[in-house]
């Protein structure tokens, strides 16, 4: 579990803070001063520090550079929480080794979690698709695997084709696209392919047609089948689903890492 600081000296602030991220999934230590700040630091194995600027005796600038200097979590993440808004307050924050500076009045309490939640698993992508290329850790071999895998994506909009398509190659997969209902089907059967990825709404052919008549050939029947949709049609949802797909995603909520990981998910 994810494990969050939250610095703050305004008790109500912190307790609504405190409640949003724990309800979210997170563990939550809180400090009303910047010296405990830098003791939980000392003392604990921290994600990530939620640090507001103005507290007594010691502030957020002062913290940022005990906790960089101390090392103890060399990893965590330092969000700086503030209402100062001056260029100047920012740079000076970033330069002593904050992540990011987010200001106060620009987010709800519901806001803030997802925006911290946002930041936090772009890094943690970042990551994984670093050791992914190297082939390190726990991802030694894993390019090589997927590079035994053939995906055909039936998509007619270029700039998915491209984002989805490039990702899935340079995480090794073997991609086949094809930019029309009617010509994915045709491909997906003549050829042999270990997974779908279909939209919904194409040209010639609509993704639940194509389904259908998948799911009726002895030889493409059981290959899992993921679908995209540009939009929310719980009707559709439910009907595709029913069919024996494996994942509906909104092509606009998700990222090419996590289609990719899904994918991996998937035929591992």
């Amino acid at each position: 579990m994810t494990k969050i600081l939250i610095v703050e000296d305004d008790p109500m602030i912190s307790e609504i803070y405190q409640k949003k991220f724990g309800d979210s999934g997170y563990e939550i230590l809180t400090a009303d001063s910047g010296e405990k700040a830098v003791e939980l630091d000392r003392t604990e194995k921290i994600d990530a520090m939620l640090l507001d600027l103005i507290m007594p005796k010691m502030d957020g600038y002062e913290v940022i550079e005990n906790v960089r200097e101390s090392k103890c979590n060399p990893n965590m993440k330092i969000f700086v929480f503030s209402n100062l808004s001056q260029k100047e307050d920012q740079d000076k924050a970033m330069n002593l080794g904050a992540d990011g500076f987010i200001i106060k009045s620009n987010y709800t309490p519901s806001d803030l979690v997802k925006e911290i939640s946002r930041r936090l698993n772009e890094d943690k992508e970042s990551q994984r698709n670093e050791a992914l290329q190297s082939g390190s850790g726990e991802f030694a071999g894993k390019k090589e695997e997927n590079g035994k895998k053939k995906i055909l994506l039936i998509e007619d909009e270029e700039i998915f084709l491209e984002m989805f398509g490039d990702k899935l190659k340079q995480d090794g997969f073997m991609v086949e696209t094809a930019n029309n209902g009617a010509w994915g089907l045709k491909e997906a059967l003549a050829k042999d392919f270990d997974l779908f990825i279909i939209d919904m709404m194409m040209p010639a052919m609509t993704g639940d047609e194509i389904i259908e008549k998948l799911k009726l050939e002895e030889k493409t029947k059981n290959i899992p089948i993921i679908v995209l949709s540009a939009s929310v049609e719980k009707q559709m949802e439910k009907k595709v689903k029913e069919m024996g797909i494996s994942e509906f995603f909104i092509k606009t909520q998700i990222i090419p890492s996590e289609l990719c990981r899904k994918v991996e998910e998937i035929l591992g």
